[in-house]
């Protein structure tokens, strides 16, 4: 498993396929590594790699997510021509939020600041390291470790 790494976000006007050709790199992997990882067939990554791939379905999109260690988000905004920042916000209910489950859809809204459910405030950093969330895959924050779950919102 590969840690959440800032340089491994996208820089703005960066193509799906330079991005993930980037990250690829700099993790070492080869294509066909890759596609290993991430549940899919070699060619799609060439494909991707050579800008005839622009969008990615649900299932790809999260393998590959998960093989180069970075957020959903981030392809999200490759694929869309958009910035980090402009892209849904990954937050959660301290109080609802079951840790390993994806969040509530209505809680990655960027209006959204507070459960619909029960009013407590969303989290969208790590309350150790005031990091970004990146992935609510697992419990645990990949920068410093300290449970998502045990800690109070921003």
């Amino acid at each position: 498993m590969h840690f959440l790494s800032q340089n491994l976000a996208p820089t703005p006007g960066e193509t799906l396929a330079a991005y993930v050709q980037r990250v690829r790199m700099s993790l070492g992997l080869s294509q066909k590594e890759l596609a290993e990882k991430a549940g899919i067939h070699p060619q799609s990554v060439g494909k991707m790699e050579r800008g005839q791939t622009t969008r990615l379905k649900q299932k790809p999109k999260s393998g590959l997510a998960h093989a180069l260690g970075i957020s959903v988000e981030y392809l999200d905004a490759v694929c869309q021509g958009r910035t980090v920042e402009e892209i849904a916000v990954l937050k959660f209910c301290p109080q609802c939020w079951v840790p390993g489950t994806s969040p509530d859809p209505m809680w990655t809204t960027p209006r959204s600041k507070h459960c619909f459910a029960c009013g407590s405030k969303l989290q969208d950093r790590c309350s150790g390291c005031h990091e970004p969330i990146a992935s609510l895959k697992f419990r645990f924050c990949p920068y410093c470790g300290k449970s998502y779950k045990g800690g109070g919102s921003e």
